[in-house]
């Protein structure tokens, strides 16, 4: 499984680990990007969500750690069209703001140029303004819709290119080759 370890700017430790979806501590994290769906939308994501989508070599369900206290998630899955969509990016409210997401987008985004992958797509939505922004400043742009939300009013559907890697360790220090 990927890891990586790598400083924050205020001296703290982020390490990057790969751990199955079914894992205990990617479930407590899904369940608090749920309840976040919750308060923002009114309701749980209703994507649906195998554990199997996020197992390699079509998928990968990363978490975030600020020294050693989950602090962030992000997957990504093969969709399938043969698209690779990013689910699950989520930042815990104490850890916000210290560009942890950008890290987790970063390390998503290798790992699927890492499998081959030429693009990769994403949901989210109009109450997740800083989401928006984020997606914004990495280059995304919009896509067609897909899945359950295609024709949902408030979806925002985006995507971009990626780099193409030769698959073996990048600079981030994750080596994607099992």
């Amino acid at each position: 499984m990927p890891t990586s370890a790598e400083p924050l700017r205020d001296g703290a430790t982020l390490r990057l680990r790969a751990v199955p979806y079914d894992d205990p501590v990617a479930q407590h994290l899904v369940e608090r990007v749920q309840q976040e769906y919750v308060v923002r939308y009114g309701g749980r994501d209703e994507a649906v969500v195998e554990p199997a989508d996020f197992a390699p070599p079509s998928g990968v369900f990363l978490v975030a750690e600020v020294d050693g206290v989950a602090a962030g998630c992000g997957a990504w899955r093969l969709l399938a069209s043969g698209e690779v969509e990013i689910k699950r990016v989520y930042v815990e409210p104490a850890h916000r703001r210290r560009g942890l997401a950008q890290r987790i987008m970063a390390a998503l985004e290798d790992g699927a140029a890492h499998a081959g992958h030429r693009s990769v797509v994403l949901n989210t939505g109009q109450e997740q303004p800083e989401a928006l922004v984020l997606y914004d400043r990495l280059g995304y742009r919009p896509v067609p819709g897909y899945g359950v939300y295609a024709d949902a009013p408030d979806a925002v559907f985006l995507g971009r290119e990626l780099a193409q890697r030769d698959g073996t360790d990048d600079e981030k220090g994750i080596s994607w080759v099992s």
